[in-house]
């Protein structure tokens, strides 16, 4: 079979081993301590910020607050009484009817019981933030992970392994390196403020899983590997990424528009040049040297050496000489995902090439 060479766009892209990253994850612990008495999540589900996930018993907390309330009350009773002394003394003082020193201590009395009344109120406030805390909410959207603690059990504000884990999936990221060679080229672009395409493959480089945009490269080259490590972003509505999933990460640097491209299997190599079987009018062959620039794919792009409409042999190859006639289809390539049609075989030859 014969191609045509034909006139194009084609990306340039670097090429990374990447591990799909949460954003956020985030392990979800009582701050207070108690009987777990209900759960309101399934494990695996998603949950959204501000949902209840889990009770605890708020009998206990419940109590507390009712008891410092009730001791602001006395306490603020008091306050009430001594202010009440605190102007009769005002009052009789003038008239040297009391004591200036028993004026002095009832202004004394009364900043006191003022600081009790503070005393209270913040015992107020404790005890209904530690009510509060028996209701456990989701501190973000993700995917909740499997129950690390049954309902029935008694949980602590220090205990370390937690109620639940809640993974942030859409949007998610994939963590991948590139070659420091490689970094300037992509800052460059950043610094202009260009937003750079990702695409994440599977481990097979197969098929495509999703598409993303590069946020932010690290601040270091790690010197053991001579790599940088550089995050993108995916937008994850059908969870097509998972967290710790392996993935191809393909960053596409730039494009060239209006080249010669070429089918990457009609171009021949061997120890001394790179080059194609380029067929003539006269259904000949000849041997044209030629320059590949960037590959993409099933398409190579011709930096010099062919143009387009010329047609170069892509199978059979191996039996062709300079000059060798042939006899084969042609086709016209119109990119890596064409269809293309049943080969013909290559007719001809001299021998085979050395």
């Amino acid at each position: 079979m014969a191609v045509r060479a034909r006139r194009g766009n084609i990306g340039v892209y670097f090429n990374g081993l990447g591990t799909v990253t949460p954003l956020n994850t985030v392990t979800v612990k009582s701050r207070v301590d108690g009987e777990l008495v209900a759960v309101h999540y399934r494990e695996g589900q998603v949950v959204h910020k501000g949902d209840l996930l889990v009770e605890i018993d708020p009998r206990p907390y419940q109590a507390a607050l009712t008891q410092a309330e009730g001791q602001l009350l006395r306490d603020q009773a008091a306050l009430e009484n001594a202010r009440v002394d605190l102007a009769r003394y005002q009052t009789l003082v003038p008239q040297k009817a009391v004591p200036e020193q028993q004026l002095a201590t009832q202004q004394a009395l009364v900043h006191q019981d003022e600081g009790t009344i503070k005393v209270d109120q913040g015992l107020i406030d404790n005890a209904r933030t530690n009510l509060e805390y028996t209701k456990i909410t989701a501190p973000l959207t993700g995917l909740a992970g499997l129950r690390l603690v049954d309902q029935g059990n008694i949980v602590h504000a220090s205990d370390t392994n937690g109620l639940v884990v809640i993974t942030q999936i859409d949007p998610i990221s994939v963590l991948f390196t590139v070659a420091e060679d490689q970094l300037p080229a992509v800052l460059k672009k950043l610094r202009a403020g260009q937003t750079l395409r990702v695409d994440a493959y599977d481990r097979d480089m197969t098929q495509k899983l999703a598409q993303g945009t590069l946020t932010t490269v690290d601040n270091q080259i790690d010197p053991t590997t001579g790599t940088d490590r550089i995050r993108a972003t995916f937008d994850n509505h059908n969870n097509a990424l998972f967290p710790n999933q392996f993935v191809n990460a393909r960053l596409l640097v730039e494009e060239h528009r209006g080249v010669v491209l070429l089918p990457t299997a009609a171009i021949q190599r061997n120890s001394d040049s790179t080059f194609v079987y380029l067929v003539k009018p006269d259904s000949t062959v000849t041997i044209r040297q030629v320059t590949v620039g960037a590959t993409e794919g099933e398409a190579s792009e011709i930096t010099s050496g062919l143009n387009p409409g010329d047609v170069t042999v892509m199978s059979g190859a191996d039996r062709l000489v300079e000059g060798s006639p042939v006899h084969a289809q042609v086709t016209d390539e119109q990119g890596s995902q064409a269809a293309r049609p049943n080969r013909a075989p290559v007719t001809g030859g001299r021998g085979a090439r050395k």
